[in-house]
């Protein structure tokens, strides 16, 4: 029995995928919400496919999702994103190229696709990943001109310091999905995927000082 395994916190991406998943021949759906209930899942379930949008999770890090997949030798993963910046994509694919990538405003034809192919074991990317990846001269991010609004200069702020969207969420009194949610927008607008470039954009736009690291 083919099992999945979906890692997205996004109600309506849940419904659709677990839909498409029906024409892949998978049987058996299991929902996670955080890092440390994947790794138990997978730990029933060794061979499983898993579903993750990496942006929406509570990976502090590319390397410790990577680390996680490859605890999971048998597993299948496919990411599966609103956007992935051309870093990240390379990084990924060239630590481990047995994942797959789609994107959530890629066609339908191209998800099922995508699904396809993982559950029979064939890496997949899909075109607009592949196209990011080739671009031979990204465009440079220039801080001065992305606007965050206070909110999120404060989560940002937090964020450098190293703390976990739980860690943020309870300092501030704040629900654990305001939290993700600030983040993810920080995320999309600086156009990146990772903690560590959070930490420098935050020190080149005067967010964070790096002397706090030592406070």
């Amino acid at each position: 029995m083919k099992t999945c395994i979906l890692a997205d916190n996004q109600f309506v991406t849940n419904e659709g995928i677990s839909v498409l998943l029906d024409r892949t021949g998978v049987e058996n759906i299991v929902r996670v919400r955080t890092m440390n209930e994947l790794q138990g899942k997978l730990g029933v379930y060794p061979d499983a496919i898993v579903v993750l949008d990496y942006t929406l999770f509570d990976f502090t890090s590319m390397q410790q999702m990577l680390n996680v997949k490859a605890a999971a030798k048998a597993s299948k993963w496919i990411l599966f994103s609103n956007e992935l910046g051309e870093h990240f994509l390379r990084y990924v694919l060239l630590s481990d190229p047995t994942i797959s990538i789609v994107m959530k405003n890629d066609s339908q034809k191209e998800i099922i696709v995508a699904l396809q192919n993982v559950a029979i074991g064939i890496p997949y990317v899909c075109e607009s990943a592949e196209q990011i990846i080739q671009n031979e001269n990204p465009a440079t991010v220039d801080i001065a001109s992305i606007h965050l609004t206070a909110s999120e200069k404060i989560i940002l702020h937090e964020i450098a310091l190293g703390k976990t969207t739980k860690e943020i969420a309870y300092e501030k009194n704040l629900s654990f999905h305001t939290v993700n949610s600030h983040r993810k927008n920080i995320f999309r607008k600086l156009e990146i995927n990772n903690v560590h470039e959070a930490v420098k954009y935050a020190i080149r736009a005067g967010i964070f000082d790096v002397a706090e690291y030592y406070i």
